[in-house]
């Protein structure tokens, strides 16, 4: 069971981490321990690898900190779901293998604190008895976060998703 933290509109990388909770302003302390920390003080402390982040619009709007994106890997967050995310975010996101899923439907029937199941691999939500199927993830995103992210797919694969890899590489 996964407790979802909800939060509104326009959340922005600057609610998600604070610019003094840089990785590069406390370089021995882990940017995961500074998710949230003041803008819901009750996710930085009790959030637990698994929990789902739900939002309406624009959630990652604001600077391109991709540490905000690292702080929500690190805390090991299963999924956003939001209504639509920063451009900037999402590409973040799906860089650093963080499930991202744009679903309107489950922004309205998920509350703060419920008690969910998310199964990736049947793509659906469970939530009291109730099953809601989620969107079909892109064929290449889902190829991403198998590998745990760009950089460990381009690990694995040698080239980009959806990219041949070039002879003189094989």
């Amino acid at each position: 069971m996964a407790r979802v933290w909800k939060f509104g509109s326009d959340v922005d990388t600057d609610q998600i981490v604070p610019g003094r909770y840089a990785p590069y302003m406390r370089p021995d302390e882990d940017v995961g321990d500074a998710a949230f920390i003041e803008a819901n003080p009750s996710f930085n402390q009790r959030a637990v690898p698994g929990d789902i982040i739900v939002a309406e619009e624009n959630f990652g709007c604001g600077s391109s900190r991709e540490y905000a994106v690292l702080a929500l890997k690190r805390r090991q967050v299963g999924a956003v779901i939001a209504r639509s995310f920063a451009r900037i975010f999402y590409r973040n996101a799906v860089n650093l293998g963080i499930v991202l899923i744009i679903s309107p439907q489950l922004v309205e029937e998920l509350n703060d604190q419920d008690l969910v199941d998310l199964d990736l691999t049947t793509s659906m939500l469970n939530k009291n008895n109730i099953s809601y199927p989620l969107p079909e993830l892109p064929e290449f995103y889902q190829e991403i976060l198998a590998a745990g992210g760009l950089s460990a797919y381009i690990r694995l694969h040698g080239c980009l998703p959806g990219e041949q890899r070039l002879e003189s590489e094989v």
